[in-house]
């Protein structure tokens, strides 16, 4: 497992070979630690992908998004609702 520290941010990235995949570990462990807002780069960090994906993802027209001026925002709450509707298993 590889980690690198964020400049002034204090958390870590950490990464784990999985098979041939390089695989990101969420910093966050439950969802009450993560902000009232997330953006692109926190969705990325939630899910464990890239933050191109996050990026894209918030582009997407069923994803939560709130625009705020030229910035995209996804509220923590509608979020944690589209994680449990596009989970196996969630609510449909």
């Amino acid at each position: 497992m590889r980690e690198s520290a964020h400049k002034g941010r204090g958390k870590t990235d950490s990464t784990e070979r999985v098979g041939k995949y390089n695989m990101k570990e969420s910093n966050y462990k439950t969802y009450d630690e993560l902000p009232l807002f997330l953006n692109a780069a926190t969705v990325a960090k939630v899910l464990g992908v890239s933050p191109s994906s996050g990026y894209e993802l918030m582009h997407e027209p069923y994803f939560p998004v709130l625009k705020v001026g030229s910035r995209l925002v996804v509220p923590k709450e509608k979020f944690v609702e589209w994680v449990s509707q596009h989970t196996q298993g969630g609510a449909e």
